[in-house]
């Protein structure tokens, strides 16, 4: 079992019995849209709880009051392709972030990711940046992505994904300490083709419908 230190496992109702739907091999790719996009909106709840924010006053139709915004902006970032099945659930809640895309491949020889794409915000070093992808298997392409966005200027990242396993949170925290992990479910291992078991599957395949 790897260090859980700044790894966040979020044990809820709600979570547990969607996770269940998207782990079923006969769900069809629009309930697992469906479901992958609740999950979403549930996730970041639990994401962005310690952001920081700072007091405003506003006038409500019989007095005024103190209110709450936030310190910084937020930028969400997929890892292409699978991560864009988090984004619109994100921006139910979050409708004015911006969104960067981060394009990685993993080459199935080598195991390791290849960079394609890559495009952010200009204000990245501003922003508490949350990095999503659904899975979290080797960790290859969640440290590769956590590295370019520094390299761009990131400076807070968390990373949000739906099923781990310990291999690939130990690889993020050992190169990126300072990232803190939320994940809806921590499964027991990796397989001979570095897929999570249980899992879910390849999440991208079953979100578009190219299985």
């Amino acid at each position: 079992m790897p260090n859980l230190s700044g790894v966040t496992v979020i044990d809820h109702p709600l979570i547990r019995v969607k996770m269940t739907e998207l782990r079923d091999a006969q769900t069809t790719s629009a309930v697992f849209r469906a479901r992958l996009n609740e999950l979403a909106t549930l996730m970041v709840f639990e994401a962005t709880r310690d952001l920081a924010t700072r007091a405003v006053r506003v006038q409500t139709p019989l007095a005024e009051t103190e209110g709450a915004a936030l310190v910084r902006p937020i930028i969400v970032a997929p890892i292409l392709r699978a991560g864009l099945g988090l984004v619109e659930g994100m921006l139910d809640l979050l409708p004015d972030v911006s969104v960067a895309h981060i394009g990685l491949v993993r080459n199935e020889e080598t195991r390791r990711p290849e960079s394609y794409y890559f495009k952010a915000p200009a204000h990245l070093a501003e922003a508490d940046v949350l990095l999503v992808d659904p899975m979290l298997a080797t960790g290859w392409s969640a440290t590769a992505a956590v590295a370019q966005l520094k390299e761009a200027g990131a400076t807070s990242i968390r990373f949000v994904c739906l099923v781990s396993c310990p291999a690939g949170v130990a690889q993020v925290r050992d190169a990126h300490p300072d990232v803190q992990i939320f994940t809806a479910a921590l499964d027991r291992e990796l397989n001979d083709r570095a897929y999570i078991v249980p899992g879910l599957g390849d999440a991208g395949d079953r979100y578009f419908g190219t299985t």
